[in-house]
């Protein structure tokens, strides 16, 4: 059973390590292609060379691949551009989950907190003044809030804060800030409205029934109102 694979391609080389093999003959079969490739005497000894790896089906720990690397500083003709396999890990896994999820939330948050949720949020519950509610998508209220809303928290210039947002303290949208109760145009907007980073990258406001032309893949994403 062979444990590497050396493959050329037109961006360049990729090395396919055996899922099926253990990681000790992995690297010594990867050794002694090095070795080869370095004495090889019809290469060009001044041009330097770089390889994907691929791990395949096989998640590599950090110690793995350091010693994937030990073997390539033998060799300063060779370099290893990345290291990919066909699969991730759980943690990477439930970040991919909760950043496309709505997630539903009817907690009381009170003077102090600070909580913070990954992708987009339907607040239900009460944001009492002093306190902080964060999501790194958009947050639709149909609770009450008192306190301070940020969206798109802390670089996603995307995000939307919609619903009853009227009487909060502060709205944020990644890095810009709106201070209610020192913004006219919040101060006389509906009950309901969004708010939204424009194209001038300053916070506008808007109805809810606008959002649709405004942010097109929010709706697709969270399936609609």
């Amino acid at each position: 059973m062979q444990a590497v694979v050396l493959k050329g391609h037109k961006s360049g080389y990729e090395l396919i390590l055996n899922p099926g093999a253990s990681f000790a003959d992995i690297k010594a079969e990867l050794s002694e292609l090095m070795k080869r490739l370095h004495n090889d005497e019809s290469s060009d000894r001044t041009q330097k060379y770089s390889f994907d790896i691929n791990t395949e089906s096989v998640l590599y720990t950090a110690e793995q691949k350091q010693e994937l690397e030990n073997i390539f500083a033998d060799y300063p003709r060779f370099n290893i551009h990345k290291i990919q396999s066909s699969v991730i890990d759980r943690q990477e896994a439930q970040e991919i989950v909760d950043s496309t999820t709505l997630h539903v939330n009817g907690d009381i948050i009170r003077n102090g907190q600070d909580k913070l949720f990954h992708g987009d949020l339907l607040f239900l519950g009460n944001l009492h003044q002093g306190g902080i509610l964060r999501a790194t998508g958009s947050i639709f209220v149909m609770g009450t809030v008192h306190g301070t809303l940020c969206a798109g928290y802390e670089n996603n210039t995307r995000a939307v804060l919609a619903g009853n947002i009227k009487k909060a303290q502060q709205l944020r949208i990644a890095d810009l800030v709106a201070i209610v109760n020192e913004d006219q145009k919040i101060q006389q907007m509906d009950q309901t409205g969004a708010l939204f980073v424009n194209d001038l990258h300053a916070l506008a406001l808007t109805k809810i029934e606008e959002l649709k032309t405004i942010r097109p893949k929010l709706f697709v994403k969270a399936g609609g109102f």
